[in-house]
């Protein structure tokens, strides 16, 4: 799959790999078959069906707005684009945790009450969405990491260690996709690196190995604190450093399998 294949092929693809059939889809999203059929002839999906498929083809909502170039809504937005400060603090001392320290950290966010959202969320610009490298990186920005977020949380979940800028690159088209970015970014943003890769168009020369439990854990953190406002990501964030106790006193680089 290439990069400018289109939605439709992409669709088809996610299809093939489900082993679903058009009407199979069109009953499990709730729509119809023609409209499923009008999406695979390159006809442009729209927010309803982008909305009704997602689940349907087990992938996020906001991911597959993302795949297929789609604006996203705002309900599908970080609550508070100014928890971005926070959200890779608890990415980098949550990892740091066992695995019952992650377990009580994730449980702490989702206990958390959902406040109201009191602003519009606006990721930074990229000159080249339709980029392969550029949907990656959105997805990224979707989950509250500015280019200084996605290098601190990459770095001790994956085995990938950039500079901040070259996360812009990426985004914006400069920089290709390599096998190895593709396996790392799908580690964190929770979705299978084979098809991360398909979806992208990016070859993997072998099956990679499953993510290691921190850097799921990581992946689950940085989805569920979409949800929180600033001044309860900065809670989470102290707490998750609270825990580390007297070992908070600095952060190992790809920590999984350390």
């Amino acid at each position: 799959m290439t990069q400018d294949s289109g939605f439709g092929v992409l669709l088809a693809w996610l299809l093939d790999r489900r082993e679903l059939g058009v009407r199979d889809l069109a009953d499990r999203a709730g729509v119809t078959a023609d409209e499923v059929r009008a999406v695979l002839a390159r006809e442009a999906p729209g927010e309803r069906l982008l909305r009704r498929i997602a689940p349907a083809v087990g992938l996020r909502t906001v991911d597959l707005f993302i795949l297929a170039g789609s604006a996203v809504p705002e309900d599908l937005a970080p609550l508070d684009g100014a928890a971005e400060e926070w959200a890779p603090r608890i990415v980098s001392d949550g990892i740091h945790l066992p695995a019952a320290g992650r377990r009580e950290l994730l449980r702490v966010i989702r206990s958390l009450p959902q406040e109201e959202r009191l602003s519009v969320f606006v990721p930074k610009p990229l000159a080249a969405l339709a980029d392969r490298g550029g949907a990656v990186v959105r997805m990224l920005q979707y989950r509250n990491l500015s280019w200084t977020g996605m290098q601190r949380a990459l770095a001790v979940a994956t085995p990938t260690l950039l500079s901040a800028s070259t996360y812009g690159l990426i985004g914006s088209g400069r920089k290709e996709l390599s096998p190895r970015l593709v396996t790392d970014f799908a580690a964190v943003l929770g979705i299978d690196a084979l098809e991360l890769a398909a979806l992208t168009g990016v070859h993997l020369p072998e099956v990679p190995p499953p993510p290691p439990p921190e850097a799921v854990d990581a992946a689950a953190l940085l989805w569920e604190a979409r949800r929180l406002s600033a001044t309860q990501a900065r809670h989470v964030a102290e707490l998750a450093r609270s825990m580390r106790g007297d070992r908070a006193n600095g952060y190992i680089a790809n920590l999984p399998g350390t």
